[in-house]
């Protein structure tokens, strides 16, 4: 049924709670198992404080890279104990249009991606979960 699973991962508890899923069903299902991670660009004023101290922008493009590294090694981490081979992608883009560009790509059955409580902060969030889901190329499984 599902033999190429993905998951939609940041920083969220939520997106924790979706790998921890996407893992169970993996392994129940003998599928594989990918995360998809967008990458946030640098702020805008990173050019003006670029022109103040022309290394800053390096160094914030550093520590951003760092970031994802983490959050692949610990998406890594919990997959493991579960005998799970986790491949890790770090994409650039507008999330909806990079994440349904890999899934196309990729031949992704089921992306899996949590769900977030609703707020007038979380809105927009909202939003790109139902572009998601009515854009995928795939079936989709909201975790909360």
């Amino acid at each position: 049924m599902y033999r190429k699973i993905a998951v939609a991962c940041n920083e969220s508890p939520e997106a924790e709670h979706a790998l921890a899923c996407a893992i169970q069903l993996a392994k129940s299902l003998g599928a594989e198992l990918c995360t998809i991670t967008v990458a946030v660009g640098l702020p805008a004023y990173t050019a003006f404080a670029g022109a103040a101290d022309p290394s800053l922008t390096q160094v914030l493009a550093s520590d951003r890279e760092k970031f994802y590294e983490v959050l692949e090694e610990k998406a890594r981490a919990a997959a493991q104990p579960q005998g799970i081979e986790l491949q890790s992608h770090i994409i650039e883009g507008r999330e909806v249009e990079a994440i349904v560009s890999f899934l196309r790509r990729q031949k992704t059955d089921l992306l899996v991606i949590g769900l977030h409580q609703r707020n007038l902060y979380l809105a927009r969030l909202w939003s790109t979960v139902y572009e998601l889901a009515r854009e995928a190329p795939c079936s989709v499984l909201g975790v909360h």
